[in-house]
């Protein structure tokens, strides 16, 4: 089973944009539906993007459509999440995991999270 590491995050500005990237390692995740996760100080850890491997769907919340695009590259075993105009609420820990079976957007459905990255937008 693959574990995954996130990277990408920082300080930025409101604005701005990142580029998160799960990179996974062990195992691969061609053939895997994943998604990003984030949570906020004092927040449930809520939904952000996610895709389903056979014909890369793609689900967003509603708080980042439009702003953000989740990618993947099967090559390099990664998964990338473009955060484009962030907005100092999209502060928070970011996790990308692996859908272990049922519905994208239910953080119980997945498995295999990673450590996180912060992501942290001033005004």
């Amino acid at each position: 089973q693959a574990q995954l590491v996130e990277s990408g995050g920082g300080v930025v500005q409101a604005g701005d944009s990142l580029r998160l990237s799960c990179a996974a390692s062990g195992g691969t995740i061609s053939r895997d539906s994943m998604g990003w996760f984030r949570q906020a100080p004092g927040n449930e850890r809520e939904f952000v993007a996610g895709f389903t491997w056979m014909l890369f769907n793609t689900y967003y919340a509603d708080s980042v459509q439009g702003r953000f695009t989740i990618s993947r590259d099967n090559a390099k075993n990664t998964v990338y999440l473009q955060m484009n105009s962030l907005k100092p609420e999209d502060t928070a820990v970011y996790y990308c995991a692996r859908l272990r079976g049922g519905q994208v957007r239910k953080p119980d459905d997945y498995d295999s999270w990673g450590q996180g990255t912060q992501v942290t937008v001033s005004s």
